[in-house]
């Protein structure tokens, strides 16, 4: 397998996950091929995150009326490492990597329901002011929560 720029040790990092979240492959989410289509992952991993996101809270806090701020995506990146098809039974992990001031860098990983790894992802993340759209620094203690 080739490198992937963002996993120092591949098989140590995969096993650094613990929360997921199952999905099932939808027919309209595969290509004339058969297959997944690509753009979906994208969409697997958004839901993940978003779970992700309640599950430590953060969610419900950003999506309050009174909330001043909210998380926004910086870049997105995914890597296709073997084909998912319709009907699949899919879980999409998701942890913290690098944890910045307002960012925070997520790594996604896909798998299938015979434990095969057929996706692995990464994306920034920034908490930013809904007034001004600057960055806003994590509390410490959601940071703790990301650190897990």
């Amino acid at each position: 397998m080739k490198k992937i720029s963002y996993i120092e040790d591949f098989e140590k990092w995969s096993e650094g996950f613990s929360f997921y979240t199952p999905i099932t492959v939808r027919f309209s989410e595969t290509d004339m091929f058969g297959h997944m289509n690509n753009g979906v992952a994208f969409t697997y991993f958004e839901q993940a995150r978003i779970n992700f996101f309640k599950e430590l809270g953060f969610m419900q806090e950003w999506t309050h009326a009174s909330s001043e701020t909210m998380v926004v995506v910086a870049d997105l990146q995914c890597n296709f490492l073997k084909q998912i098809y319709f009907d699949e039974q899919l879980k999409v992990y998701v942890k913290a990597g690098h944890i910045g001031t307002s960012s925070v860098d997520l790594h996604y990983m896909v798998k299938n329901e015979k434990g095969d790894i057929c996706l692995v992802g990464r994306g920034a993340m920034v908490q930013a002011s809904k007034k001004t759209g600057r960055g806003e620094a994590w509390p410490e203690e959601w940071k703790r929560k990301l650190i897990g």
